[in-house]
């Protein structure tokens, strides 16, 4: 690979469909939301990145003071020109390009489903694609750092641009996966409406040739995914969604790095949601959480009883059946549950079924709703989490800072984040193998033994308050791979 100048500093145009605060919808906003902003933070000053988002409803409100940087034009098959504005604005100390145009409607969510977001984000990741040609021209060692479908094309018509464009050669870029299966299978349409050429001749599958994710696999210069655990599981016919055998071509390319969690918005000594506010050096001061919600709740108020919390997008992925039928098998011993979530209708029916057949220790809250989700993390004693598989995984990140145990499969990120020691000595969780409600009920038994010895369980407790998930290590891991795709 050819070397870049190192005399500049190094430039990161990271882009992605959502960042908190601005805009969220999912796991991918909390990784651009706080990844960027870690890497500026890096000491001495290292790194200069930014963050490139479409121009959502409601972002226009929330980033007030912004300026025209660029328009260009998108054309399509037809011939029609497409107008793109490319807005330039600071956030909080973070700078920001944000894209409008006729597919980026500025009154429809974030995901649309459908052709729409085939539309919405073919034209994103294009206009991204002509702010990236204009900024190489002024822009030293710099970095194209893609998330997922939504902006993969941009580095796969990158790729296609270097031959002809002398500027463009020394960018090197990254496609981070936060969820293999999402490849972008509405945007075939778009594909061809946009002119976008499929990726023949490549190692990669026909039937992938065509997909957004597969083509940005294909042309990125490394490969990432949010956790060790994860990068290695998608080379296996079980996780690899049938680009395994691909994935397996691009192992020397591919590397997991862990997301962080932001420390300042999640910590249980400033957290304003909770009744009462605590450090790992004042736990017993955690309890009055817990009674508190236990009276909100309308269960069992006493302590000795554990408290179970799901925290979760109600998904076939995330295991929801796998703890309810898992429950089931110890209905004998003391329990509650508190399940926050909504999603696929048929585990929305099955957690109202569970809390109807255990009307005195189960609830189920249909709703997406953060201030009660702080105050469950900061009161339950167990957060389940058995998830069929995990890319990373936040809540038992912030389970943990919070004092509330995870327990979960070992896949993906959650193994990577989760200590489950045999002898309970540097344990911070629970973590058991087989996807099955026995498996699951019987490290669940063993946690609650534990639970019922509780000097044990504090020890267990304040270790997971004091780990270290802080964005900063994830950042300098980044910085790293930055500077070995530029030989720097």
């Amino acid at each position: 690979m050819e070397s870049v100048p190192s005399s500049s500093p190094l430039h990161v145009l990271f882009l992605a469909a959502e960042a908190t605060p601005l805009i969220k919808v999912g796991g991918l906003a909390d990784v651009a939301g706080s990844l960027p902003r870690a890497l500026r933070r890096l000491d001495p000053p290292l790194c200069d990145a930014r963050l490139v988002l479409p121009m959502h409803a409601g972002l226009a409100d929330r980033v007030e003071t912004r300026h025209l940087f660029t328009e260009v034009n998108i054309e399509t098959l037809t011939g029609e020109i497409l107008p793109a504005s490319i807005y330039q604005a600071d956030y909080q100390g973070l700078p920001l390009y944000l894209i409008s145009g006729p597919p980026i409607p500025p009154d429809a969510p974030v995901y649309s489903g459908g052709e729409a977001d085939g539309d919405k984000f073919v034209f994103f990741s294009l206009a991204a694609l002509a702010l990236t040609e204009q900024l190489a021209t002024t822009w030293g060692n710099m970095i194209l750092h893609a998330n997922d479908w939504h902006t993969a094309l941009t580095i796969y018509m990158l790729r296609m641009r270097q031959i002809e464009h002398p500027a463009l050669k020394h960018v090197r870029t990254l496609l981070t996966i936060h969820n293999l299966p999402f490849m972008g299978q509405e945007a075939r349409p778009a594909l061809q409406r946009f002119q976008i050429p499929p990726a023949h001749l490549t190692a990669l599958p026909e039937w992938a040739q065509s997909l957004p994710l597969p083509m940005g696999l294909w042309a990125a210069d490394h490969i990432n995914t949010v956790s060790p655990t994860y990068a290695e599981e998608i080379l296996t016919p079980e996780y690899g969604c049938g680009l395994e055998t691909f994935l397996q071509g691009r192992k020397e390319h591919l590397s997991g790095i862990l997301n962080g969690l932001d420390e300042q918005e999640w910590d249980p000594a400033k957290d304003p949601a909770l009744v009462n506010r605590y450090t790992w050096q004042t736990l017993h001061q955690r309890q009055i959480n817990k009674q508190a919600l236990l009276h909100e709740m309308q269960l069992d108020r006493q302590m000795q009883t554990p408290l179970l919390i799901i925290i979760s997008r109600l998904d076939q992925q995330k295991g929801i059946d796998i703890a309810l039928d898992g429950l089931m098998q110890l209905h004998n011993q003391a329990w509650n549950l508190i399940i926050l979530g909504r999603g696929d209708p048929v585990l929305e029916n099955k957690c109202h079924e569970f809390a109807r057949t255990y009307p005195e220790r189960a609830r189920f809250i249909q709703r997406i709703d953060i201030e009660l989700a702080r105050r469950l993390y900061a009161s339950g004693d167990i957060l389940l989490m058995p998830s069929r598989y995990e890319p990373c995984g936040l809540a038992q990140m912030i389970a943990m800072r919070y004092g509330c145990i995870p327990l979960a499969r070992a896949t993906g990120g959650l193994k990577d984040t989760i200590d489950d020691d045999p002898t309970l000595q540097r344990s911070t969780g629970f973590l058991f193998k087989e996807a099955t409600p026995e498996a699951f009920a019987q490290k669940l038994h063993e946690a609650l033994d534990c639970f019922h010895n509780p000097t044990l369980w504090q020890e267990i407790q304040k270790r997971a308050m004091q780990k270290d998930f802080s964005w900063k290590r994830s950042a300098r891991t980044y910085f790293e791979l930055y500077k070995k795709l530029l030989n720097l």
